[in-house]
């Protein structure tokens, strides 16, 4: 027998480094640089602006309260989006451009308020008369595009679908420039919500509340739809598992009509508020808000309702407070005009780092849970 002695083994932690090491690929490099050159932008221009003490506490205060009052409105829109994709598994990029729908009609109608003289002397009754007119019409143009556009692609598989959606958002686009033309048009000001009052030695504009209040109202009314009648009960079946749905009798055609119907009223909604707290519409307005609201949908968890609110109401917060508190610490100019960057910048860090979203997780868990029990 051989008397020789065998080398040692290098260690077990050193062999593992190694082995990790050699797994490293240039994608993950660049990911790695990229989440360290957005933790240094946001960290150093965090302490910057702050140290700066450029701001107070009332601009702070606007800030977020403008934030929070664009971020309901993301909110709603992505409420849409969630709702599609958690039923037919398809991204309805035509759904801000349904919002688009809303606004333009309710435009008309808030015109002839205030050329009457109505829009002064009964605001409630003429803004709720605004929100009706906008919420038809946007729900109209929902339930038609499903029918006509979606319902033939709903069993095909691939990218046909998403392009049929972007088709139909092109459609309603130059529609819409083609008859009421390209120039912008300015929604008729509401002149008792123009002022603010103070609370705690902080302005708050009575618009904003108009906006928070009645998008918190009717995001809780459709939380409710869904989570305690019958038809949100046959929504969440057929958002689980559509063929053993309709094979427990439920009108599948009937659930997808219905949840295009609620994302119609929201973006109605929606609309109208978008016109009121920034004045103005055109026919390419649905397309920003329409991405961002996407975003707030994936940052929520696509396919949950309470992570689009949660969604929306984040992205709007850092949407508004990130380019003064991120950038003019370090010295860039003019950095409310980055606010879109930032928009973009949460939505693509998101896709790439977290693409289940913050609620997406949990989400998928139960599902598969649900689905063992089923199987057992």
């Amino acid at each position: 027998m051989s008397t020789s002695t065998l080398a040692p083994a290098p260690p077990a932690t050193g062999r593992t480094l190694r082995q990790n090491l050699a797994r490293v690929t240039f994608v993950d490099v660049a990911l790695w640089t990229l989440r360290l050159l957005v933790l240094v932008v946001v960290v150093g221009g965090t302490i910057g602006t702050l140290i700066s003490t450029k701001y107070g506490a009332a601009q702070w205060f606007d800030f977020i309260m403008f934030g929070v009052t664009i971020g309901s409105i993301y909110a709603q829109i992505a409420l849409g989006y969630t709702m599609v994709y958690g039923v037919l598994r398809l991204i309805n990029f035509a759904h801000g451009d349904i919002m688009m729908t809303g606004a333009f009609s309710g435009y008309f109608v808030a015109t002839s308020f205030d050329r009457s003289g109505f829009l002064g002397s009964h605001p409630v009754l003429a803004v709720l008369g605004t929100l009706a007119v906008s919420v038809v019409v946007s729900t109209g143009v929902a339930v038609l595009a499903e029918r006509v556009a979606y319902r033939p692609f709903r069993h095909v598989r691939g990218l046909a679908p998403l392009i049929c959606a972007i088709g139909v958002s092109f459609f309603l686009e130059q529609t819409f420039r083609g008859m009421f033309g390209a120039s912008v048009k300015s929604y008729p000001d509401l002149h008792w919500a123009s002022a603010s009052f103070t609370v705690a030695g902080m302005n708050v504009p009575k618009i904003d509340l108009l906006v928070i209040g009645c998008a918190i109202i009717s995001m809780t009314v459709l939380y409710l739809v869904i989570h305690h009648t019958k038809m949100g009960t046959a929504i969440r079946a057929v958002s689980e598992d559509t063929e053993a749905a309709a094979l427990m009798g439920i009108d599948v055609n009937r659930v997808v009509v219905f949840t295009f119907m609620l994302g119609g009223v929201m973006a109605g909604i929606a609309g109208v508020f978008y016109a009121f707290v920034f004045k103005q519409i055109y026919f390419y307005m649905g397309f920003t808000p329409g991405i961002k609201a996407f975003g707030a949908a994936v940052l929520g968890g696509i396919g949950s309702v309470p992570g689009a609110m949660i969604g929306g109401f984040f992205l709007g917060i850092v949407e508004s407070v990130g380019p003064t508190l991120f950038f003019d610490g370090i010295g860039i100019p003019a950095p409310y005009q980055l606010r879109d960057l930032i928009a973009f910048t949460l939505l693509i860090m998101v896709l790439i780092f977290r693409p289940n979203g913050l609620l997406g997780a949990r989400l998928a868990k139960q599902r598969a849970c649900r689905r063992r029990r089923i199987r057992r």
